[in-house]
């Protein structure tokens, strides 16, 4: 049987290749096959700096994550995060994963980790992470609420005011965070993909044109998130735009904001977000889980 008699070969098929770890894990989940996908590079010293960008297409995620030593040797590791078309200063499930990933290997919990926007304090066991950013809000635009609803293929009536009109907004990364009015109006959206690029023309100050949509809900905040212009159509957990909403709202508020967002329902994908937002400073804490690992040639 050539199940018990491998065929033997005169050489090493991978001689010559060098070999670099990978695991995937789903994020903001505590179950296989649930959260958000992400591809974790746990030692990318040796991997040429110009195949990042190749690699996180290969894998085709939202994001992809390279660890590499820190630039100061006080910090734990610096991490690069790519999504399929772009490298990205900060992104909340990968800042997660990775976290939890480095745990595994016997690192932390406590770890300072360099990201785009500067160093990020976490907190990782080897089930969950929490990491905090004290870096300041930053609205860009307010879009007429027609042109989001178009974008969203919603109608005007469908999006929600009293808090706050659509804004675009940033951490590090930029999202158009709307309000919707209710659970049914939220599973009803879909991005119109030519509106999209219409907004994209219209308001350059939008950056990467990602719409973050929420409604509340049982003291729950349901979110989806769309960016098929950076080619996610669909997210199942972001947590830099959960971040945002969560600085967001205490901009609005004059007040802390701590909630729990459940995104990725829609998409068969349930994920869940903690969001701790204070005045000066947005913490992020979630689990995550592997679900496979293998070697780059």
């Amino acid at each position: 049987s050539i199940l018990h008699h491998p065929i033997e070969t005169e050489q090493n098929p991978y001689q010559g290749y060098i070999m670099t770890k990978y695991f995937v894990y789903d994020v903001f989940t505590d179950s296989r096959f649930g959260g958000n996908p992400l591809a974790i590079i746990p030692d990318a010293a040796d991997v040429p700096e110009g195949d990042f960008q190749r690699i996180a297409r290969e894998f085709n995620f939202s994001e992809t994550t390279f660890v590499l030593p820190p630039d100061n040797p006080d910090h734990t590791a610096k991490i690069r995060i790519f999504s399929p078309l772009s490298e990205l200063p900060f992104a909340g499930h990968p800042t997660i994963g990775t976290a939890i990933a480095l745990a595994r290997q016997g690192l932390g919990p406590h770890m300072t980790l360099e990201l785009g926007v500067g160093p990020i304090a976490c907190h990782a066991t080897k089930q969950s992470a929490r990491f905090s950013t004290q870096v300041p809000l930053k609205i860009l635009v307010e879009p007429q609420v027609a042109d989001v609803a178009d974008v969203l293929s919603l109608t005007v009536s469908d999006i929600v005011l009293q808090t706050h009109r659509p804004t675009t907004a940033t951490l590090g990364i930029q999202f158009t965070i709307t309000e919707v009015r209710d659970r049914t109006t939220l599973s009803s959206a879909k991005p119109n993909i030519e509106a999209l690029r219409r907004f994209a023309t219209k308001y350059p100050h939008a950056g990467r044109f990602a719409q973050h949509i929420y409604t509340r809900g049982d003291g729950v905040i349901f979110a989806r998130m769309f960016d098929p212009l950076d080619n996610i159509p669909e997210d199942a957990a972001t947590g830099s735009a959960a971040a945002t909403l969560g600085a967001l709202l205490v901009k609005c508020t004059s007040a802390p904001q701590e909630f729990i967002i459940r995104q990725g329902d829609d998409m068969g994908r349930p994920s869940c977000i903690e969001v701790d937002a204070q005045v000066e400073q947005v913490t992020i804490g979630g689990s995550a889980v592997a679900v496979m690992e293998g070697q780059l040639l």
